[in-house]
């Protein structure tokens, strides 16, 4: 029995309980955001990153694999209008790349849209993009390794004389075994990530530049075989093969978001990420645009139909000599490289700070005293996409990127906006102009890129999708600093 006088015994607070679906509303405040800039578990990334440096890494992730490999796909799709088709990926992409632009000047972290998306729209949609970002990512890399290795073999060919074994280059549905060039390119990246930010930097930088070189030589090669006679029926497939064509190539700009990974290791931020961002995707689209052009002038257009190493091929049949295709392949195996380098780069940057938010594994946040660099997340990461590259063919690749690509790109597109209206009150180091206009079309582009892929695709980005959400509800919504915050 209580004493009468005894205080009533304790009772807990009544702090009301998070619903689920404030928990799959919760936003992170963008001053957090930026107040726990490179800060990770036992170290923190270093800011040492220039404008040109910026510029380099989104060039580097970008042009590679989808003008060395890819062309070769699409131009059996939309005939000598791939040139169009190129327009059209690279319209699709500047209308999120105004959107990265403003958010990436506003929100300088590693987290990319990932970060935009939880800033404004919430933590579910934030994981639905970073997990869309995953697959953007770390499919890239794999599909940009396979490309690597039809370059290598032809560069091997044209100096040695021998190629590596179809069991060793190709994965299992291309008639090989296992993929041993695109695990060995991955990992090479790897090395070099290791080092730091700054050194990987200036090695992407040089290989930029080589590969910069090796289209110029190309254009100009490939000019000397210009036959207008290719152009004379340009739209055979018909206006619906364009949009079709350019849903392919958009894989040819996934990369110039690269920069905005790198918002926690830039030196200026939000004066140097909008910058680095536009000029990458102009200096991208004038270099496809022309070399399309060129190549689809030296050659009839029914001939890409299953070329490997195509360019390369192209400037043999030119000059009637191997040494300029092989010169080209050189180049190509530099070049390629280094989207690898810039790709694995971004994955690892990504994951690091969802890692941080605690909704993937603590290990992805660990940073390197030394080095300031996350060495355990890029390990992981590295081995994954290697073997991946290893045993899954170039096309399934490239499609899943795409998609996954276009998903993340369309709710940027939507971030932009909502933070416009939420918060008019902070500082922008640039923005989209013509207001919601821009990012509207960005959507809208999005949106018919992927409603034109095909039903496969979409069934793979569907069993990515659930995966993610089952891990989301069972492991990240509960493990969330927000969630902890919370309680």
């Amino acid at each position: 029995m209580l004493d009468q006088g005894a205080a009533p015994p304790a009772t807990e607070p009544t702090v009301p309980r998070a619903t689920v679906l404030s928990a799959l509303t919760r936003r992170k405040p963008v001053e957090a955001l930026v107040e726990e800039g490179g800060k990770g578990e036992g170290g923190s990334l270093r800011r040492s990153l220039s404008m040109w440096q910026l510029t380099m890494i989104s060039i580097g992730a970008t042009l590679g694999t989808g003008i060395f490999v890819v062309l070769g796909e699409a131009v059996p799709e939309a005939g000598p209008a791939v040139t169009l088709a190129f327009v059209f990926a690279g319209l699709t992409a500047l209308f999120s790349a105004l959107s990265y632009a403003e958010l990436a000047g506003t929100i300088p972290v590693a987290g990319s849209s990932y970060s935009y998306a939880y800033a404004t729209m919430g933590e579910l949609v934030a994981w639905v993009c970073g997990w869309c970002l995953l697959l953007e990512y770390g499919v890239s890399i794999a599909a940009v390794a396979v490309g690597w290795g039809d370059y290598l073999n032809e560069l091997l060919d044209g100096t040695l004389g021998v190629t590596l074994p179809t069991a060793l280059s190709a994965p299992p549905g291309d008639g090989g075994i296992f993929n041993l060039p695109a695990l060995i390119v991955v990992l090479l990246a790897m090395v070099f990530l290791l080092g730091g930010a700054k050194e990987s930097a200036r090695a992407n930088t040089i290989m930029v530049a080589v590969k910069i070189g090796a289209l110029v030589l190309f254009c100009a090669i490939g000019f000397m075989g210009f036959k207008s006679g290719n152009y004379s029926d340009f739209m055979p497939l018909g206006p619906g093969s364009v949009g079709a064509a350019g849903a392919i190539l958009f894989f040819s700009y996934i990369g110039f978001d690269a920069a905005s990974t790198a918002g926690e290791e830039a030196k200026n931020p939000k004066r140097d990420l909008p910058r680095a961002i536009m000029l990458s995707l102009v200096i991208v689209t004038a270099l496809y645009v022309l070399v399309s052009a060129v190549a689809v002038g030296a050659w009839d257009w029914k001939k890409f139909a299953g070329s490997e190493a195509t360019l390369a091929a192209i400037m043999n049949d030119v000059t009637g000599q191997s040494f300029w295709g092989t010169l080209l392949a050189a180049g190509a195996v530099i070049s390629i490289a280094s989207v690898v380098l810039t790709v694995l780069y971004g994955q690892t940057r990504i994951l690091f700070a969802m890692s941080r938010d605690g909704l993937v594994p603590k290990v992805f946040g660990k940073v390197h005293v030394k080095t300031g660099t996350p060495r355990v997340n890029t390990v992981i990461v590295s081995v994954f996409c290697g073997l991946l590259a290893a045993v899954v063919p170039l096309g399934e690749l490239v499609n899943a990127t795409s998609i996954g690509t276009l998903f993340a790109f369309a709710l940027v597109n939507v971030a932009v906006v909502v933070l416009r209206y939420t918060r008019r009150d902070m500082e922008r180091s640039f923005r989209v102009p013509f207001g919601p206009l821009f990012p509207a079309l960005g959507f809208l582009f999005c949106g018919y890129s992927m409603y034109t892929l095909d039903l496969v695709t979409w069934k793979v980005f569907g069993g990515w999708m659930a995966v993610g959400l089952v891990f989301y509800f069972l492991y990240g919504m509960r493990r969330s600093r927000l969630a902890s915050a919370e309680k």
